[in-house]
């Protein structure tokens, strides 16, 4: 096993972008414990907003629930919660001393889905957190033993690193030229369950430029739109507060920037619809440099493919991914 753990180590450093280090990640892990479920994301090192997610079935279709219990309740081993812990790996049967119904995650998103204990961990390089991984196993008394734990714990910081490497040093791919000559921001519209209502040309446009991968399955839009909406909804209903600053000294030469707000004129029906708004960021928007890669993907309107950082949201739910 110390031999797996190491060469998983080593492919951290082989200078594989996010996709393929995701991957790698995941099937090695496999070779070294029990795995029923996986979910692996990129998040904004400034604000901890997801830019790019794996969820594995039968996850992708609860991300909704799994957003809302993040962003939106308490409950035990909370990302945010690791990142700022001594220890940022940690386990659901450890958290709840073996009572996993103490868990509102379990009782109402894992359970459900015949899951039981889960093993989480954020991926700190730098001081800054790059990523978060979680790991299931079905539900049953098999828990994540202390040796697994620590493997996640050795691997983490090195899996950071990876993420760190290929979202700030990868090689850089431009936008359209199109959409860079307008610079025009572009409207997407969703209902209160994150649906979509509609999206604009322009909107469909900086889609493109996000990256294929950072797609939920069987999802319209990207995990960074989705996490701004749960994360404008928590706003509007007074229930999370602002995070963060922004480091400008980390700026990629391009990006895309996103805000969320509830539309004019409609703040009594926050919890209904949210507005997004995309368009060109400028450096002092940006907090961390990103690659782009455009993928061809059919979305209303347009195409699809990028990985994106969130900034920190200002007082009317606003959030930047670039």
């Amino acid at each position: 096993m110390k031999r797996q753990v190491t060469t998983l180590i080593g492919r951290c450093y082989a200078g594989l972008d996010v996709a393929d280090l995701r991957d790698e990640v995941l099937r090695r892990l496999r070779r070294i414990m029990s795995v029923d479920a996986a979910f692996f994301g990129t998040v904004d090192p400034q604000t901890l907003l997801f830019t790019s997610a794996v969820a594995e079935e039968p996850l992708g279709a609860a991300t909704p629930l799994f957003l809302d219990n993040e962003y939106g309740r308490g409950d035990v081993n909370k990302f945010a919660a690791l990142a700022e812990a001594a220890d940022p790996v940690g386990s659901l049967d450890r958290a709840t001393r073996g009572q996993r119904p103490d868990s509102a995650r379990y009782r109402e998103v894992m359970s459900p889905l015949g899951l039981g204990d889960e093993l989480r961990a954020v991926l700190i390089s730098g001081r800054q957190c790059w990523g978060a991984i979680c790991l299931h196993r079905e539900d049953a008394e098999h828990s994540f033993d202390d040796r697994e734990v620590d493997v996640i714990r050795r691997i983490a910081p090195h899996v950071a690193e990876g993420l760190r490497r290929a979202v700030t040093l990868g090689p850089f791919r431009t936008s359209a030229e199109n959409t860079a000559a307008a610079g025009a921001p572009g409207i997407i519209l969703l209902d209160r369950d994150l649906a979509l209502m509609s999206i604009s040309p322009e909107a469909a446009q900086w889609l493109a430029e996000i990256d294929e991968a950072d797609w939920p399955s069987g999802s319209e839009l990207p995990m960074a739109v989705y996490a701004a909406a749960a994360r404008l909804a928590r706003l509007e209903q007074g229930r999370s507060a602002a995070t963060g600053g922004h480091d400008p000294a980390a700026q990629p030469r391009r990006a895309v920037a996103l805000h969320a707000r509830v539309p004019a004129g409609r703040r009594a029906r926050a919890a209904d619809r949210h507005r997004h708004r995309a368009h060109p960021g400028g450096p002092a928007q940006l907090a961390a440099a990103q690659r782009v890669r455009a993928h061809q993907r059919a979305v209303p309107g347009g195409r699809a493919g990028h990985q994106g950082a969130f900034h920190p949201p200002d007082r009317r739910g606003t959030a930047h991914l670039g």
